[in-house]
């Protein structure tokens, strides 16, 4: 099949020898996670570990319009997160291991890809630990640990030329195994399948993910001393300068925080958070 491209790394590798991977990949079972017309999601064991499984079957030019009108980019298969989750295990970031991956065809709108990821376990999301934090806040120390974990992941997936855009605490799983400690903590990046790769970020993609991760952590407690704490971490220079150079990004973090406010609000209302 010219043009395709294939990654196959163990079990896949041996357990697909002599198949087509993309008639073996549908064939997967187990629980489903998300199931749309274009993309399908599930967890399966394979020689008794767990995987994470993404299907892209394409979307069709209807829904590529759809988004382009609605200025939105549309997801058109796996290879932006197959491109992500290297570029961001270059640099160093914890991510997910890629295990398979599968891209076939050239049309946009008809092109089928998947890709298979390691399940990361055993890990909580890093919404799920802070869940508690406003009525139970955790040891200050820890809590510092985490702000500056999290501003250097998102430091370093920035200036590696990733942006996530869908950059939520709840993308964040916190290692259990060993159990977090201020001097032994591991958190992974998920759920890259919207992120862009360049050579550098766009401030604005830049700004727009600060701006999620911002509207992500509102209800856990946080401070505005924890905000500086981790934009001093993030830029890497004193707060006295953060404040006077980032004025416009302070500025932008609150008006954006509004706006995707409202539109979490607008889409409960409509019935879409399903």
């Amino acid at each position: 099949m010219s043009g395709d491209t294939v990654f196959l790394d163990e079990p896949f590798r041996s357990l697909w020898s002599g198949k087509d991977p993309f008639a073996a990949v549908e064939a997967l079972a187990g629980e489903v996670f998300r199931e749309l017309e274009g993309r399908r999601t599930l967890r399966t064991e394979v020689a008794g570990r767990a995987y994470f499984v993404k299907i892209h079957r394409g979307i069709g030019w209807a829904e590529i319009v759809k988004n382009l009108v609605s200025l939105r980019l549309p997801v058109l298969g796996a290879q932006d997160e197959w491109r992500a989750i290297r570029r961001l295990t270059d640099v160093g970031v914890d991510t997910m291991r890629t295990v398979a991956f599968g891209q076939q065809g050239a049309n946009p709108a008809r092109q089928r890809s998947f890709i298979v990821t390691e399940e990361l376990a055993p890990t909580v999301s890093l919404e799920d630990y802070c869940s508690d934090w406003a009525t139970h806040p955790p040891p200050i120390l820890l809590k510092r640990a985490l702000i500056a974990r999290v501003a250097w992941t998102a430091r370093t997936m920035h200036a590696a030329g990733v942006n996530h855009r869908d950059f939520y605490i709840c993308h964040f799983l916190v290692h259990l195994d060993p159990p977090p400690t201020t001097d032994r903590l591991k958190l992974s990046l998920i759920d890259l399948h919207r992120a862009q790769v360049r050579p550098t970020t766009p401030r604005r993609w830049r700004d727009k993910d600060l701006a999620a991760l911002h509207f992500s952590a509102l209800d856990i407690g946080l401070t505005r001393r924890d905000l500086l704490r981790f934009l001093v971490a993030y830029f890497g220079y004193p707060l006295r300068r953060v404040v006077s150079e980032e004025a416009a990004l302070l500025a932008h973090l609150a008006n954006e925080a509004r706006q995707l406010q409202a539109r979490f609000v607008r889409k409960v209302a409509q019935g879409e958070m399903t």
